[in-house]
């Protein structure tokens, strides 16, 4: 009677063990599942008080400060974004000591398309002294075009201003540019030189 009762109690607890390695295994399969479905849009990189500078064979091209950068990799199409802000300073070698600046509450970067956007209260200040104002703005480095559908307030050095209601257009560079219907108060200096 009691090899009967023993050897039933080693086969219930086999049965226990086998059903125990099954659930845990069935478990592990379901976590598997589930943790490849998660999503990777997290930072892989963060810089906190960054201060970057870009060089291009020992020229500084640009400057940026931001107080948190985040970096996106894990991604199909991986960014960098500024959600506090950023200011940059962009140099010209014709003109190396008068950079041009931007600031913004929020900018975005995506390296691989080179495509750029800011938002929120942008301001551009050229290095001919000229001064944009929008709410966004984006760049198109391999087309070198920015533009936004936004009204841009510009005020030229000299105290002119125009307004763009519909957005505008332009070179990165801002050497020309086109506003989509404008209007403004041009200095008369303005219109004089350009008819010459």
């Amino acid at each position: 009677m009691k090899f009967k009762n023993l050897s039933y109690k080693k086969n219930i607890a086999c049965l226990f063990s086998c059903a125990i390695f099954f659930i845990l295994t069935s478990c592990e399969e379901d976590l598997t599942k589930r943790n490849g479905n998660q999503s990777k849009n997290f930072p892989s990189q963060i810089i906190n008080n960054a201060n970057i500078i870009q060089r291009d064979s020992g020229f500084v091209t640009l400057k940026a400060i931001a107080p948190i950068i985040e970096k996106y990799e894990l991604i199909d199409s991986p960014y960098v974004v500024a959600r506090k802000g950023i200011n940059i300073q962009f140099f010209d070698k014709k003109k190396p000591k008068v950079p041009g600046k931007l600031t913004a509450k929020y900018a975005r970067i995506f390296e691989y398309k080179k495509f750029y956007e800011a938002k929120g209260d942008v301001r551009i200040t050229t290095n001919e002294g000229q001064k944009f104002a929008m709410q966004s703005i984006y760049w198109d480095q391999r087309k070198n075009r920015i533009y936004t559908k936004d009204t841009v307030y510009v005020t030229m050095d000299d105290g002119s201003t125009l307004v763009g209601a519909n957005g505008m257009t332009a070179k990165d560079d801002f050497s020309e540019y086109t506003f989509f219907n404008s209007s403004g108060d041009i200095s008369q200096k303005k219109i004089s030189d350009s008819k010459k």
